[in-house]
């Protein structure tokens, strides 16, 4: 069984409060299944994740709708982007 992550749901708040989301390009490095990628998804022009595991990304695939989230098999150590592709990277997930 999986724990419940952020069961008070203020980790959405803490990064709105952190960073301004609207209209940015956005990297989330290790976006696992795109649980949080949902919960904020609505804000930049663009969302891209990425994770090593495929499993988690096809989970994140499925619960799309028509979203403006894609997402890749990569990891973070070696990124198949050019240097300044997005305005903000976010590691939520990953440590």
């Amino acid at each position: 069984m999986r724990p419940i992550r952020d069961p008070e749901e203020v980790e959405l708040n803490h990064l709105l409060a952190a960073c301004e989301l609207s209209g940015k390009s956005v990297l989330e490095i290790g976006c696992g299944d795109g649980k949080f990628v949902r919960k904020y998804a609505g804000l930049p022009k663009s969302v891209i994740g990425i994770d090593p595991a495929f499993d988690e990304l096809h989970a994140a695939m499925s619960l799309q709708n028509g979203s403006v989230s894609h997402f890749i098999q990569a990891e973070g150590e070696n990124l198949p982007f050019p240097a300044s592709t997005f305005d903000i990277a976010l590691f939520a997930c990953t440590l």
